[in-house]
């Protein structure tokens, strides 16, 4: 019996017993997967002269309204100078707007203007689409699934900030 027919016959308790190859191949999956799931903005971005670090930025900003330069700091695990950069292209561009913190003066908090909400939604759509599709054609139980594995993999820090995120515009 090969090792994907006894991965296949076992359930979930056969995922204990995974080859490395069959480990190998996941991995691949992950790596083509993430290149399908970037195309479509990679194309937008790339119309402006902007990278994937900058739809990061513009995506937890969305999320997030308001959050502060510490806090997307902290989602994005970036260098502050990294982050400085790439915000002071998307403020210039009138894409993102920096306000002085009500409590205290020291923290900017950030948040997309119109025409970066527009630039979000666009790169969501794209990003959407191709999700809904490959959720459909999975079915639910795939997608549960899916889920669960994205989340066991994710780093104790970064799984709290992820729940946080998730909670707050639940």
């Amino acid at each position: 019996m090969s090792d994907t027919r006894n991965a296949a016959s076992f359930g979930g308790e056969s995922l204990l017993f995974l080859t490395d190859e069959q480990l190998r191949q996941g991995i691949e999956a992950m790596f083509f997967a993430y290149r399908g799931f970037t195309a479509d903005p990679d194309r937008i971005l790339a119309e402006m002269a902007y990278g994937r670090a900058h739809h990061r930025a513009i995506h937890f900003i969305n999320r997030a309204p308001g959050t502060t330069v510490n806090n997307l700091l902290n989602i994005l695990g970036v260098t502050k100078q990294s982050l400085n950069r790439v915000l002071r292209t998307l403020i210039e561009d009138g894409l993102v707007e920096s306000r002085v913190g009500k409590t205290d003066k020291r923290e900017r908090n950030l948040f997309l203007t119109e025409t970066g909400k527009s630039l979000e939604t666009r790169l969501s759509d794209a990003q959407r689409a191709r999700m809904r599709s490959a959720y459909k054609e999975a079915g639910p139980e795939a997608v549960a699934g899916f889920r669960r594995v994205l989340e066991a993999m994710m780093d104790p820090e970064m799984h709290h900030a992820y729940a946080r995120l998730r909670d707050s515009v639940a």
